[in-house]
């Protein structure tokens, strides 16, 4: 080899080495994710050889596996009973709206005059009867009248009250008033009654339903006619000390 080929194989190895240099300066200098990049395809072969090692590994040291019999799980189901249909009414039709009323035209002489209403020309026993079958007795109601019925036995009724007085509750000293609503008949007498408002002794209330019944009144009159009429009777119990 002459002195002249010596120098290009020199010259080439320089130039190899340069460039080699070049490469690893600017490698120097590359970002993170750049240089992941250059080595990404050794890092790939790397990791299948090692995976494919590991492959071999497991069937040669654990040649036989065997699945776990975990076995049917099955969940009994039951037929549920649907409610019925329910079926919903069409809402009712719109009701019309009533025709505005109209104002007649004819017009009215105000000098017209309207005869007085007497009882000698309409006479009460002219009058419909009230209504067939009722009682007004049964339950406590109004019952029109012009005169109140008074009470006519009083100081009997109160030597009875003081006999019905319960001995256990006055010698106690406990009194009471209770309210009873009273049906006077046209005679006068107590026909019916029944405690309005109680005294909170059920032994007072069937004292005062008791002397109740032993009342007489003056009859109700209505138009000079007696009626029977519903009234509020209060009897009071009281100890005088």
């Amino acid at each position: 080899m002459n002195p002249h080929d010596e120098q290009k194989i020199t010259s080439r190895d320089e130039v190899k080495k340069a460039r080699a240099a070049k490469r690893a300066s600017a490698a120097a200098f590359l970002p993170a994710n750049d240089r992941f990049k250059q080595s990404y395809s050794a890092l790939t072969y790397l990791g299948l050889i090692v995976a494919t090692a590991l492959h071999f590994a497991v069937f040669e040291f654990f040649p036989q596996l065997e699945a776990a019999d975990l076995g049917t799980v099955s969940d009994e189901l039951s037929a549920i009973e649907l409610p019925p249909e329910v079926k919903i009414p069409p809402p009712p039709e719109q009701i019309a709206r009533p025709a505005t009323p109209r104002v007649a035209a004819a017009s009215v002489d105000e000098d017209v005059t309207i005869a007085m209403t007497t009882f000698e020309e309409n006479p009460v026993e002219n009058l419909p009867p009230p209504p067939a079958g009722a009682d007004p007795s049964a339950t406590p109601s109004y019952i029109a009248r012009d005169v109140e019925p008074r009470l006519r036995n009083g100081r009997e009724i109160q030597q009875l009250l003081e006999r019905l007085y319960p001995p256990m509750l006055k010698e106690a000293g406990i009194g009471g008033r209770v309210l009873l609503w009273v049906f006077v008949d046209e005679r006068g007498g107590a026909a019916r009654s029944q405690v309005h408002t109680s005294s909170g002794y059920p032994a007072l209330d069937n004292a005062a339903a008791q002397i109740v019944e032993q009342m007489e009144f003056s009859p109700a009159m209505n138009r000079d006619k007696p009626v029977g009429v519903w009234i509020a009777q209060p009897i009071d119990f009281s100890v005088s000390r």
